[in-house]
């Protein structure tokens, strides 16, 4: 029997397309090598892991990368002349313009060193500029300097990336520090105050419930980490839980029902437990006899549901809708703060959705997807 390749196998491999193509793949392959690099803005790291990437783009003998205060990297022929590019790049840094220089400014007493002229071009992050990318020649041409200044736009807007990225990251650790000092007054006294009413009376379970207290406020303030298993978001929900019930004893019923196969599942970390706090607070305190609180996740296709239910006093809608946009004067514990977070990670469709009228109780509930890019447990 004889088996034949497939006529068009061959020529799979070999069709890059046409020349044009092949330059096109070829920028776009450089750039996304250089571009993880300087992610992290225009560090020293980032600039010596990404010169080379960026000579490569420009196809000069030599290329520098320089902050406001010194060269952070050099790559090419010609690296004597690294020290002296902050120098040539004063003017650029501090007018934004971009210079062409000439030997007169750059040629040096070696007659091997190619290098006789260079480009240099601003590097700018939110309007003001940061740096310098510097392409060194032996004779400067238009053509040139048309690609530097693309080349420098580009490296910018990577830059601007990075800072995005950066203030992003601290929004998220400035509102986690909101939640958790708007949850730590309503919970501390309560549960020291439940925890010592046993020392005397039942010293065992007094240890047990402050050795919970221990580990849920470990994990609550917790440095870093914007995101958990709903795993071990639901273990703190249950030491939390344990630590409510000694608080207010038979009064307060729990009814937990998860679906396995979504525990792993990745969500914004204290995105549930200040929602069971509020149910808790409002399904009991202020109103006497029994308050029963529901919590669940259930599998829903490509995402995970999950919702908190109390039948307490429930609320006016219109209140909901302040503590969604974030005003302060309600009584809902990081509401807002959770629905922004999930809006901010997921998308508008995954933040929080209430039901609840005066006298029905109250159901908060929310979906995310089971796997979203770039979202992993810290």
């Amino acid at each position: 029997m004889v088996v034949r390749r497939p006529s068009w196998a061959g020529r799979h491999r070999r069709d890059l397309g046409t020349p044009a193509d092949r330059a096109t793949f070829t920028t776009l392959h450089t750039a996304s090598l250089a571009a993880p690099h300087l992610r992290a803005g225009l560090t020293r790291d980032g600039a010596v892991r990404s010169v080379r990437h960026l000579r490569t783009l420009l196809g000069t003998d030599a290329v520098a990368l320089v902050d406001t205060a010194t060269t952070l990297a050099w790559d090419g022929s010609g690296g004597h002349h690294a020290p002296a590019a902050s120098g040539h790049a004063q003017p650029v840094l501090r007018d934004g313009r971009t210079l062409v220089l000439g030997p007169a400014e750059i040629a040096c007493g070696d007659a091997a060193c190619p290098l006789r002229a260079a480009v240099i071009v601003p590097v700018t992050s939110e309007g003001q500029v940061v740096g310098a990318l510097a392409a060194y020649v032996p004779d400067v041409g238009a053509s040139l300097v048309r690609a530097a200044v693309e080349v420098a736009r580009w490296v910018s807007a990577q830059i601007e990336l990075a800072e995005l990225e950066a203030s992003r990251t601290r929004a998220v650790e400035a509102e986690l520090r909101a939640l958790r000092a708007q949850i730590s007054p309503h919970f501390v006294y309560n549960s020291l105050a439940a925890i010592a009413s046993f020392v005397r009376t039942d010293p065992e379970r007094a240890r047990e419930l402050l050795l919970e207290f221990a580990d849920f406020t470990r994990y609550a303030f917790r440095r870093g980490g914007e995101f958990t298993t709903l795993a071990d978001e639901m273990r703190n929900i249950e030491r939390y839980l344990e630590l409510e019930k000694a608080r207010f004893g038979s009064r307060l019923r729990v009814q937990v029902l998860v679906a396995p196969e979504v525990l792993p599942v990745v969500v914004p970390f204290l995105c549930v437990q200040p929602l069971v706090e509020n149910a808790v607070r409002h399904g009991l305190e202020g109103r006497p006899g029994v308050g029963k609180v529901s919590l669940g996740a259930m599998d829903d296709g490509a995402r995970a549901h999950i919702w908190v239910e109390d039948d307490g006093a429930g609320c006016d809608p219109e209140v909901i809708r302040r503590a969604l946009a974030g005003d302060p004067a309600g009584d809902s514990i990081g509401l807002g703060n959770v629905d922004a977070r999930l809006r901010q990670v997921f998308g508008d469709d995954c933040g929080l959705v209430v039901e609840t009228a005066p006298g029905a109780g109250t159901k908060v509930s929310f979906r995310v997807p089971k796997y979203a890019p770039g979202v992993r447990p810290d």
